[in-house]
C-alpha cells in the first residue's frame, strides 16, 4: 500500500471515471432525485453507505467463500444479493429517521437495488484488485477506498446537479424544456465537462 496508490484511485473514482458523469452508471436517480438539494443529498448518503458496504462485504465474499470453493463463476448474483440486503436496510433506517425524505424517494430508494453504479463498483473492484483469483496486496483496504470515492463522485455529481436546477427553478425556461428534457442537456453539458479530466497524468 502507498499514498499514490490512494491518491490515483480518489482521483480517478471522483473526477476522471466519475460513476455518472464519465462511466454513466445510475442515471435513473440521477435525473429523478436531483430536482432539490436536499434529497439529492440524502441519496447521495444512501448510496455511498451502500456501495462502501458493499465493497467490503463482496470483497469478504470475493476472497474468503467464492475463489476457495471454485464458485467465482457466482459472482455477480452473490454480490447483488449483498446488495439487495443492505438497500433494504437503507430503505428501514430511512423510513425510521425520517418519514418525509423517505416518501420523497419513493419508488428511487428500493432502486438502489439495482442501481448499476453499486454492482459496478463490486465487479470493478474485484477486476482491478485480483489478479488470476488472487488479491493484490491491500487490495482490501483499495477496495473500500474505491467505494468512498465512487460515492463522493456520486455525491458530487448530484449535488451540482440538484444546485443547478433549483437556480433554473427562477428562470423563465420554455415549456417544452421542463423537468426531464432539461435535465438531460444540463447532465450532458456536465458529462462533457468532466471528459476535461482525462487529461489528467498521475
Amino acid at each position: 500500500m502507498n499514498i499514490e496508490q490512494f491518491l490515483s484511485i480518489f482521483i480517478s473514482a471522483v473526477f476522471i471515471n466519475n460513476v455518472i458523469l464519465s462511466r454513466f452508471l445510475g442515471l435513473c436517480s440521477f435525473i429523478a432525485i436531483s430536482k432539490q438539494t436536499r434529497p439529492a443529498l440524502a441519496m447521495s448518503l444512501a448510496v455511498m453507505f451502500v456501495i462502501t458496504t458493499s465493497s467490503i462485504i463482496t470483497w469478504l465474499i470475493y476472497r474468503f467463500l467464492l475463489i476457495p470453493y471454485n464458485l467465482t463463476y457466482l459472482r455477480t448474483i452473490s454480490f447483488i444479493l449483498v446488495i439487495a440486503t443492505f438497500v433494504q436496510l437503507v430503505e428501514i433506517v430511512v423510513k425510521k429517521i425520517s418519514p418525509p425524505i423517505y416518501r420523497l424517494f419513493g419508488i428511487y430508494l428500493p432502486l438502489i437495488t439495482v442501481n448499476c453504479a453499486v454492482l459496478g463498483v463490486a465487479v470493478l473492484n474485484i477486476d482491478m484488485f485480483f489478479v488470476d483469483s488472487r488479491p493484490l496486496a491491500g487490495s482490501f483496504y483499495y477496495s473500500v477506498f474505491q467505494g468512498i470515492c465512487v460515492g463522493l463522485g456520486y455525491s458530487l455529481a448530484m449535488l451540482l446537479m440538484s444546485g443547478i436546477r433549483e437556480r433554473l427553478d427562477f428562470c423563465d425556461v420554455p415549456d417544452v424544456f421542463k423537468d426531464f428534457p432539461l435535465a438531460f442537456i444540463i447532465a450532458s453539458i456536465m458529462g462533457l465537462s468532466f471528459l476535461g479530466f482525462n487529461g489528467f497524468r498521475f
